[in-house]
């Protein structure tokens, strides 16, 4: 099992002929994900690569290939308004890749949302994948591993060192997410962590976080209650400064919330292991996955 992808997954690509969309759109081909459609408005009845029919609209795509899910590379002015299209067709799953999309164009998608059966991942995110079956999104496949240990994260790049100690440990990963790092996104650590303490295959979990946000303690809190799976996590920002922010835009502490020290207490309040360094976050895992 996995949450949210598998190779049943059927996708599509929103911004598929632009530079980044068409990159990645490959990428996820190459990796085995069944990329049915894309959609650039104008473009419509063109292909991809000759491979993958184009079209001008989402509700089109849908009608027409049956896609279930989304990847999103539209520039970040009208990112918003490509989600909204996505959910209004009536798509399952939505991963926005794009950052940079205006704080109250998000407050209006999330709002709008709330109505939606879809859920959305990101904006400003690496994406998901279910190793062996399905990537949608920028992260290196050769890195993962099939396996049994949950992946949810703020950061891309510490998501990718955390799986690449894993793999080279021979644990693998079930489903890796990452909810990104933007101060309004769709799904957080909290809802993730449900949908995986749900997951019969999933025996541990990592969450990785950063300074900003209430979310790692959110997850923190219904975790010590809610699940007895092993769970390991690290906390990025120790040493950032108040008022500062640091490389994504939710990466700022403001006041008193929102500091490594009170989530870092907060995942130790809950029986969290907590690693000290990046490069510990895997042997932090193997210690309680042992115990």
């Amino acid at each position: 099992m996995s949450i949210l992808v598998n190779r049943n997954t059927r996708l599509l690509v929103q911004g598929i002929t632009g530079q980044s969309g068409a990159f990645h759109a490959r990428g996820c081909m190459e990796y085995g994900t069944n990329v049915v459609a894309g959609v650039t408005p104008g473009k419509g009845k063109q292909s991809f690569d000759g491979k993958v029919p184009i079209y001008d609209t989402v509700g089109e795509a849908r009608k027409q290939t049956g896609c279930n899910a989304t990847m999103i590379f539209v520039p970040a002015p009208f990112a918003a308004d490509a989600i909204l299209e996505a959910a209004d067709a009536g798509l399952e799953l939505i991963v926005c890749i794009t950052e940079g999309i205006p704080v109250m164009d998000m407050m209006r998608v999330k709002e709008m949302l709330k109505t939606s059966k879809s859920r959305l991942i990101g904006p400003n995110c690496p994406g998901i994948i279910t190793p062996g079956e399905c990537k949608i999104g920028i992260m290196p496949g050769y890195i993962h591993k099939r396996g049994n240990v949950g992946v949810i994260s703020r950061s891309g790049t510490l998501t990718y060192e955390a799986v690449w100690q894993l793999t080279q440990r021979g644990y693998g990963q079930s489903t890796c997410i990452g909810v990104g790092g933007d101060p309004i996104h769709g799904t957080s650590h909290l809802d993730a962590a449900k949908m995986f303490a749900e997951d019969t295959e999933t025996k541990a979990l990592i969450l990785i976080g950063e300074i900003g946000g209430s979310g790692e303690e959110e997850a923190a809190a219904w975790i010590k209650t809610n699940l007895k799976k092993p769970v390991c996590a690290f906390i990025a920002g120790a040493t950032a400064p108040p008022g500062r922010r640091m490389g994504h835009a939710g990466a700022i502490v403001a006041g008193s919330s929102g500091t490594a020290a009170a989530k870092i207490e907060a995942m130790k309040e809950a029986g969290i292991a907590v690693a000290e360094t990046p490069a510990a976050i895997a042997e932090t895992l193997i210690k309680v996955f042992k115990n």
